[in-house]
């Protein structure tokens, strides 16, 4: 690891003592326990927002604190990475690194506010590795509802793939395809419809969660939860 300062002059072994300082061993055993790898201090998300506020955006500590492999390092580097800087190098890079949904995750929201959310999702979703995969629909969720990434007709297949598929895919890349469904039914009426009726013959998708309280919603119902509350704010906000 480079020693020397990066864009806002603060180093990568500064950071780290930071990181460690603030680590505690109940978080670190809740991570653990959500498939986080060692090494792993247990920062707050808390506290990692809060020194993500502090460095703002900081590309080459960013790339720096996630070769160090330490989990709290890499979550706080997807929240000061330049998105616009983001190569798909980098994503590939990052993503292959991964080994557990919280840092699959992280890397799908770094490369969601990127120039490449749509070809990278197009290349990962239908690959083998369950990360990879599992990266490409949590894209999909992320995305489903910005024209300037899919079309309608791009959601409206997906929509057939994740029927066909789903109760087939690894175990994190289901949990991530039902994500999807649900995204993508809150992008227009003729969607909704669609992703309902679609849900309603794939019916109830198994995910393990480990030893975590986590669970799938169920589509049909999350999506009739979010409608009703959208429709709620609007009315509010007239």
């Amino acid at each position: 690891m480079d020693p020397k300062s990066t864009d806002n002059g603060m180093d990568p072994e500064t950071v780290m003592s930071m990181l460690e300082e603030s680590g505690s061993a109940q978080t670190r055993r809740i991570y653990l326990r959500h498939g986080a790898g060692e090494p792993v201090f247990g920062v707050s998300y808390g506290e990692l927002n809060r020194l993500a506020k502090k460095i703002k955006t900081d590309h080459a500590l960013a790339v720096d604190l996630w070769a160090t492999g330490n989990h709290d390092a890499r979550e706080l580097a997807a929240k000061i990475v330049d998105k616009d800087r983001v190569t798909k190098a980098l994503a590939r890079r990052w993503l292959a690194d991964t080994d557990n949904y919280v840092s699959m995750g992280s890397v799908a929201g770094v490369v969601a506010n990127s120039p490449h959310a749509r070809e990278l999702s197009d290349e990962w979703r239908d690959q083998s590795r369950e990360w990879t995969a599992a990266a490409g629909w949590l894209l999909v969720a992320y995305c489903a509802e910005r024209s300037d990434v899919f079309s309608g007709d791009d959601l409206g297949l997906m929509l057939q793939q994740i029927e066909t598929e789903i109760h087939d895919r690894a175990n994190r890349v289901r949990h991530e395809m039902n994500q999807a469904l649900i995204a993508i039914a809150l992008r227009d009426e003729d969607l909704r419809k669609q992703a309902i009726d679609a849900a309603g013959r794939i019916g109830t998708v198994m995910v393990d969660h480990g030893r975590t309280g986590c669970k799938t919603p169920d589509a049909v119902s999350y999506i009739n939860k979010t409608v009703a509350y959208r429709a709620r704010r609007a009315a509010r906000n007239r």
